[in-house]
């Protein structure tokens, strides 16, 4: 699966890099953030596009897994 690592970018950077990344990988990617406010905002893009969403935590780190 695609990986994108979107850490120490403030938005809309993540939300930014999270759309490119699915026009080129439609199925799914996975997408690294280390902020809340950049998790939050790429989980409600994703979902507004009809993507499952998993998210796991490790420290400060969070990866949004988006697939459909």
């Amino acid at each position: 699966m695609h990986k994108i690592d979107t850490c120490g970018m403030s938005c809309p950077q993540p939300v930014l890099m999270t759309k490119k990344a699915l026009e080129e990988n439609p199925k799914g990617v996975d997408i690294v953030v280390d902020n809340k406010t950049a998790r939050i905002n790429v989980k409600r893009y994703l979902e507004k596009f009809k993507y499952s969403v998993g998210i796991s935590e490790e420290g400060e780190f969070y990866t949004l897994s988006a697939r459909k």
